[in-house]
């Protein structure tokens, strides 16, 4: 390797490991107003933007969007609770994946049976399980990275010397895109799958609820 390219992969490497991880006791214990809500996202997830200077996190615009497509259950007297905030976490790590609408088969069942609930299992436990796998995940996907890199550096050999860096950049991009393309197959299959079975409940639970009217 040459020494542009060490740089870039260590590069690469540095920015996987600035990926945050917002933990549920980072999170004021207090409700937030949209205001307070924007802030505290932009203050702990800037550095995962792809121009930090520049974009937003969260915007009002984007809060709104998401209460209107029943992303997120509407605030109480315009403040947002930690779960209001746990959701918003989920949302911005999805959103550059899944569609809205695949976003609220996912999320709407978690709402349904989590959120705002009093003692048990609730929607902290959710995150704080989701989420305690991120640090062992970050270290293999640092290892996959490191072997796509070198398996992209072998790659236009003989192609000419002007063009081979290019190339092999070229290569290295493919290789990730179609790393992020068999997983959103996956992912779409998987939400499918959850909102065939939700459709499929709730048939069943509207047919028993006709049987028990008709035996009335």
């Amino acid at each position: 390797m040459t020494i542009d390219t060490e740089n870039l992969l260590n590069s690469i490497m540095e920015s996987l490991s600035r990926i945050e991880y917002i933990r549920p006791e980072d999170i004021p214990d207090i409700e937030l107003y949209m205001d307070q809500v924007t802030t505290f996202m932009d203050s702990r997830l800037r550095t995962t933007t792809r121009n930090p200077g520049d974009d937003k996190v969260l915007t009002k615009t984007m809060i709104n969007n998401y209460a209107k497509n029943d992303l997120l259950p509407p605030p109480i007297r315009k403040k947002y609770s930690r779960e209001h905030v746990l959701l918003l976490i989920f949302i911005y790590y999805f959103k550059g994946v899944m569609s809205i609408n695949d976003i609220q088969v996912l999320l709407k069942p978690i709402t349904d049976k989590y959120f705002n609930k009093k003692g048990g299992f609730d929607l902290e436990a959710v995150y704080r399980e989701v989420f305690s796998m991120e640090e062992e995940e970050v270290e293999l996907l640092k290892e996959d990275v490191r072997r796509n890199y070198g398996k992209a550096q072998q790659t236009f050999q003989d192609a000419p010397e002007e063009d081979a860096e290019f190339l092999q950049k070229f290569s290295f991009i493919c290789l990730l895109s179609f790393d992020v393309y068999v997983k959103k197959l996956m992912i779409e299959k998987l939400v499918d799958d959850l909102a065939t079975r939700e459709k499929g409940a709730a048939g069943a639970e509207k047919t028993d609820k006709k049987e028990k009217k008709h035996k009335e």
